[in-house]
């Protein structure tokens, strides 16, 4: 793995976010796909396999907005409130009678027909830190440890969602089981991996800005000096130098021609390396989405799902400027961070839906808490686990709803309350995933994969 370091932002912990670039790249030695390809396949009966569900969504999209978006100023706004409850911003109509959302988020009004939003969601963490209620937001468990916000991955940790269903739902040799684009606020974070599934079934990171010129992801490409015929013949002679260790010793790496099959076919499939070919797209639909980092991470997730990868997550990292994590002056940082959000997010909703793509593809928009009813003097708002809004489209959900409802300062639900729990196993009901599944953990004891019920309202 190469890591280079880049510009630095910060959560409210003062834990730095490094503008980072993790991938794989092509050794004089050999590849380093094949290190994930070979992890993938030491451990291949880590867990019971799922049974079908009933959901029939091929993919997912996970929008995540770390740093967690307030309630109150995206889609539960509260004009009766008082004004150090309700803020700046105004609710505005959408396209479905009774629903309505942020002044800000005028085009996400006019997709309001292909999206449901739960009001209700109720962290147990309540207004924890990022650390336990991330897990528990990409997870659908509680992270052991009680409190802190920088919680180290560990190889005991469940795993997160896309993670899990590269385990259960196997890619073909030629494709990636789940790809993570864009960089959390710092270099890894309890709840974004394998886990105990091990490094296997880590995901594919892509963490360069998508949005630049010469974006590219040379874990996919042959170096300037190694052209693909030469990669071919590279190709025959690890095959050949293959055969004869295992003419030579019995005890050859299990899996090791495999490996290194499967790497080669990814970085050979002209159709896999276009789906990493942003420049592929026209002008109107990248200034659709937004010449920005998230926008054209975006962009790059519909084009992975498009091409067969069943889970990506497109991760909030503050388009160079803000996160979600609104302690001060929230109405400037909203006024920032909103507008993209609406661009981009309305804009896959579209093109999803124009492409035929939507009724296939999951898409969920969320952070790992939401804000405090009460405005600080400083003029933002809190951690608060106690009550916050999700939006699910496309993939097995009915849009146009409003599932739950929240008390009149939307600090607590007063109708419906569902848990990150229930948000997760929704999605992996959505999947097709059955929510009965078990997967093993290292000392080889059964764990449940999901520990809440899919919401069956917001079905179709």
């Amino acid at each position: 793995m190469l890591r280079i370091p880049g510009p630095t932002f910060h959560f409210c912990d003062g834990v730095s976010r490094r503008d980072f670039l993790r991938i794989g790249g092509l050794g004089t030695a050999g590849l380093a796909l094949p290190e994930l390809f070979r992890a993938r396949a030491s451990a291949a009966a880590t867990g019971r396999q799922a049974r079908p569900g009933k959901g029939s969504a091929k993919s997912c999209i996970l929008l995540f907005m770390g740093g967690g978006p307030s309630q109150l100023a995206t889609f539960d706004l509260k004009p009766e409130a008082p004004a150090e409850i309700r803020g700046d911003f105004k609710p505005i109509a959408t396209n479905v009678p009774g629903i309505q959302i942020c002044e800000h988020l005028p085009l996400l009004a006019k997709q309001a027909h292909r999206y449901a939003v739960v009001r209700s969601v109720n962290d147990s963490y309540a207004g924890g830190a990022h650390g336990q209620s991330v897990y528990l937001a990409m997870t659908g468990h509680h992270h052991p440890r009680s409190e802190g916000d920088t919680i180290p991955p560990s190889s005991d940790d469940f795993p997160c969602i896309g993670s899990a269903i590269s385990h259960l739902r196997p890619t073909p040799q030629d494709a990636l089981s789940f790809v993570w684009l864009l960089d959390m606020h710092r270099t890894s974070f309890a709840g974004d991996g394998a886990g105990l599934l091990g490094k296997k079934h880590e995901p594919f990171r892509v963490l360069q800005d998508p949005s630049r010129p010469n974006f590219q992801v040379q874990a996919l490409r042959p170096p300037a000096d190694l052209s693909l015929e030469r990669l071919g013949a590279r190709r025959g002679l690890l095959e050949q130098l293959g055969r004869q260790t295992e003419q030579l010793t019995a005890a050859a790496p299990a899996g090791m021609d495999a490996c290194y099959e499967r790497a080669f076919n990814l970085i050979g499939s002209a159709s896999f390396r276009k789906a990493f070919d942003l420049q592929a797209e026209s002008d109107s639909v990248r200034d659709r989405y937004g010449k920005h980092k998230f926008g054209q991470g975006t962009l790059l997730a519909r084009r992975l799902v498009e091409h067969g990868v069943p889970l990506v997550t497109v991760y909030w990292n503050g388009n160079g400027q803000y996160d979600w994590d609104t302690h001060n002056e929230e109405p400037k940082r909203l006024k920032t961070l909103l507008p993209p959000t609406d661009q981009t997010f309305s804009a896959l909703l579209e093109d999803l839906a124009a492409r035929g793509l939507l009724d296939d593809t999951l898409v969920v928009w969320m952070g790992e808490f939401g804000r405090s009813p009460s405005i600080a003097p400083d003029g933002g708002r809190g951690h608060w686990g106690r009550c916050y809004s999700v939006v699910m489209a496309g993939g097995g959900i009915r849009g146009g709803q409003v599932y739950g409802k929240s008390d009149r300062h939307a600090g607590y639900p007063a109708e419906n309350p569902v848990g990150p729990a229930d948000i997760i196993t929704t999605m992996y009901h959505c999947l097709g995933i059955d929510t009965e599944t078990e997967i093993t953990d290292r000392q080889g004891r059964p764990q449940k994969l999901c520990l809440g019920s899919p919401i069956r309202p917001l079905l179709v």
